[in-house]
């Protein structure tokens, strides 16, 4: 059970039934943080946007690591 509203899988629509698709494509279920922020799908979609920019210039390596630092100086588990 959430904390916060979220939008069912069965009940999406229009783009965010789009998002959830490709979530379920790539990994099987839809990403908890794509559940997180399913009210506001162009947030989910510029948040996208944003994160293969940042991506793009780095090989996957060095993007792994800056996320694992970036998450244990945070002291995030997740």
């Amino acid at each position: 059970m959430t904390y916060i509203r979220t939008v069912p899988v069965e009940s999406a629509t229009g783009q965010l039934k789009e998002i959830y698709d490709g979530d379920i494509r790539a990994e099987g279920k839809v990403a908890n943080h794509t559940l997180a922020l399913s009210l506001r799908p162009e947030v989910i979609a510029a948040y996208r946007q944003l994160n293969r920019a940042i991506r793009a210039h780095l090989d996957q390596r060095r993007y792994e690591l800056i996320t694992t630092v970036a998450a244990a100086r945070l002291r995030c588990r997740y």
